[in-house]
C-alpha cells in the first residue's frame, strides 16, 4: 500500500511508532500494536502501528524517531505492508511457558528489543515471565553477554580497570563520589558510569551533576580518564548495553526487577571492568531484607562475574537507614564534598573507605582499608576529586557552602523524648521526592537524628528543603502522616513493628535503581 508521509513533530520516547487510519489498517490487515514494514527508497524499517479513527485515509503519520531514520521531511510517498512476526516472539512465548532459553534465543530477543521490533506489551510479557520463573545462571550470563554485544563499548586499555556499584535500595548513598577519587588517587583506572534516579531522590549522576557536567561523549570520557584515572559520568548517553535502558522503562511501571544481575554486569563489562565491588545494602527498608537473600545474590554475582572474566567481590552492608544524613542531589553533593575534605558523617566515611579498601586488596595491595584511609586523610582524594571536577567542566575550587540548596525549609519535631529505634527508608524517599527531588536539585532532606541517637521532646528529627513553598507544604504533610522515624525510651522497647491492616493505606513504592 502506498501512503503519503506526514511528520508529526513529536517524539515517542525512542519508540518507532506510525499512525494510520482505521480504513488503511483494515486494508493492510493490522491492528494497533501490530508491526508494519515501511519502505522509502532503499531504506526499510519496522514500526509499531497506532490506529486512529479520524486520521486521513491516504496518509501515515511518523513520530520523529521514524522520520529521522528514514530521512523524511513530509509529503513523500512510502510503501507500507504487514511485517512478519519476529522470531523472538516464539522465544518469548516459550519463556511464558516456563522453558529455559538458550543464548541464541536470548540474543534474538535482545536484538529485537534494541531494534524496536517488539512492542512494550511484548517486552512486558517477557519480563513478567522472567519475574515469575526466574533466570538460571546460564540465562543471566547469556543476557549479560548479549546486552553488551548489542551496544557500544569503552576501551581504556590494559587492566586492571576497577569499578564499584551499589544495587541501591537505601537513600543517600553517595559513596561513589568518594570511592572513585580514592582509587584514582592511587593510580588505578576507575571509569564510573552511573544512572540518574529512577525511583530514588538522587542517582549518582544527579549528585555529581551538581559539581560538574556528567553528560560526556565517549571521546570526552577517555580524555578525562587519561588525565585523571577516573570519571563520574551519566551512562544514559553512551549507548552501553542499550537493551537494559529499554527493559528498565517497562520494569518500572510493572514494579518488577528480574534483570538485576545482567543489568549491572553488562554495563560493567561494556566499560571493560576487570575488578568490581558490588555493594548489597541489607536489612529492613532495603531491597535485600536479610542475609540469606544477600548471600544468594552475592554468590550469583561472583559466579556470573567469573563466566564474564570479571573479578567480583560483594560487600553486604548495613541497610536499615539512609547513608549519611543528606538525601537529595545538592544536599548529597555537599555532604560528599564535606566528607572528602575531612568532615561529614562517620558512616559515609567508613563505607567509602571500606569499599575502596576492598578494591585495593582485589588488585593485590595489602591493608587496603588502611591505604584508602591514608589517601583520604592526606587530602589526596580531595585533590583528585577536584581534578576530575575540573576536567569534566566544573569548578575545581568549589566549596560546600557554595552549593545552592532549596531556600524553603521546614522541620519535623519529636513529639516525645527518646532514642531513635527505627528509620523507614521508603518513607524518607517519599518525603524527599515530595519536596521535589531529584528534578528540583536543591530539594531533599537532612536527618538530624539517626539510629541510636537520643532526642528531646520538640527536638528536630529532620529538616526538609524545597524550592517551592507548595512542595515544602506537601512534604511536611507527608512526613507528619508517615512518621518515618520511630522513637522509644530504649531501643529494645520497640516490640510492635506494625499493625495489619493499617488505618492509613499507603501504597508501597517500588524501588528500582541502577
Amino acid at each position: 500500500m502506498k501512503l503519503i508521509a506526514e511528520v508529526l513533530k513529536i517524539t515517542a520516547g525512542g519508540k518507532q511508532i506510525a499512525i494510520i487510519s482505521e480504513k488503511s489498517a483494515n486494508s493492510l490487515g493490522v491492528h494497533s500494536s501490530d508491526r508494519i514494514k515501511i519502505t522509502y527508497g532503499s531504506k526499510e524499517m519496522i514500526a509499531i502501528t497506532n490506529v486512529a479513527v479520524h486520521f486521513p485515509q491516504n496518509r501515515i503519520g511518523f513520530y520523529e524517531e521514524i522520520s529521522k531514520s528514514l530521512g523524511i521531511k513530509g509529503k513523500e510517498t512510502v510503501t507500507v505492508e504487514l511485517a512478519e512476526i519476529p522470531e523472538s516472539l516464539v522465544h518469548v512465548r516459550a519463556k511464558l511457558r516456563g522453558e529455559r532459553l538458550r543464548e541464541k534465543e536470548i540474543k534474538t530477543i535482545v536484538e529485537d528489543v534494541v531494534e524496536r521490533h517488539l512492542s512494550e506489551v511484548e517486552i512486558a510479557a517477557f519480563l513478567t515471565a522472567l519475574n515469575i520463573y526466574g533466570l538460571s545462571i546460564s540465562e543471566n550470563e547469556a543476557l549479560s553477554r548479549v546486552m553488551v554485544e548489542t551496544g557500544k563499548k569503552l576501551d581504556f586499555g590494559e587492566g586492571p580497570i576497577l569499578d564499584k556499584h551499589s544495587i541501591g535500595g537505601i537513600p543517600g548513598d553517595k559513596t561513589s563520589l568518594i570511592v572513585v577519587p580514592i582509587i584514582a588517587a592511587a593510580g588505578f583506572t576507575i571509569p564510573k558510569t552511573s544512572s540518574r534516579a529512577v525511583t530514588s531522590p538522587a542517582g549518582t549522576a544527579d549528585r555529581f551533576e551538581i559539581l560538574c557536567p556528567v553528560k560526556l561523549s565517549n571521546i570526552e570520557i577517555k580524555k578525562v580518564v587519561k588525565k585523571t584515572n577516573g570519571c563520574l559520568v551519566w551512562g544514559g548517553a553512551l549507548d552501553l548495553a542499550p537493551a537494559d535502558d529499554l527493559f528498565i522503562q517497562v520494569e518500572y511501571p510493572l514494579g518488577i526487577d528480574p534483570l538485576l544481575l545482567p543489568s549491572i554486569l553488562s554495563k560493567k563489562k561494556a566499560i571493560g571492568a576487570t575488578h568490581v565491588v558490588i555493594d548489597i545494602p541489607t536489612g529492613r527498608g532495603a531491597k535485600i531484607k536479610n542475609l540469606t537473600e544477600a548471600y544468594t545474590l552475592a554468590s550469583d554475582f561472583v559466579e556470573i562475574g567469573k563466566r564474564l572474566k570479571m573479578n567480583i567481590q560483594c560487600a553486604l552492608t548495613f541497610g536499615e537507614q539512609p547513608l549519611g544524613r543528606a538525601v537529595g542531589p545538592a544536599l548529597e553533593a555537599k555532604e560528599a564534598l564535606s566528607t572528602i575534605m575531612g568532615n561529614g558523617p562517620d558512616d559515609l566515611k567508613e563505607k567509602a573507605i571500606t569499599l575502596a579498601g576492598m578494591l585495593f586488596e582485589m588488585v593485590g595491595l595489602k591493608n587496603g582499608r588502611q591505604k584508602a584511609h591514608d589517601i583520604m586523610q592526606s587530602g589526596k582524594a580531595e585533590k583528585k576529586l577536584r581534578e576530575i571536577i575540573g576536567e569534566q567542566g566544573g569548578n575545581p575550587k568549589i566549596k560546600p557552602a557554595e552549593i545552592v540548596l532549596g531556600d524553603k525549609i521546614g522541620s519535623i519535631k519529636a513529639t516525645k523524648s527518646g532514642i531513635i529505634s527505627r528509620i523507614n527508608n521508603e518513607s524518607i524517599v517519599r518525603i524527599a521526592k515530595a519536596a521535589g527531588a531529584p528534578k528540583a536539585k536543591g530539594a531533599g532532606l537532612i536527618l538530624i537524628k539517626k539510629l541510636g541517637e537520643s532526642v528531646k521532646k520538640n527536638g528536630t528529627l529532620l529538616e526538609i528543603y524545597a524550592e517551592r513553598n507548595t512542595k515544602l507544604k506537601t512534604a511536611l504533610e507527608l512526613a507528619n502522616k508517615l512518621k518515618p522515624i520511630v522513637l522509644n525510651k530504649k531501643i529494645e522497647d520497640q516490640m510492635l513493628l506494625d499493625k495489619i491492616p493499617k488505618k492509613i493505606s499507603d501504597q508501597k513504592q517500588f524501588i528500582l535503581e541502577r
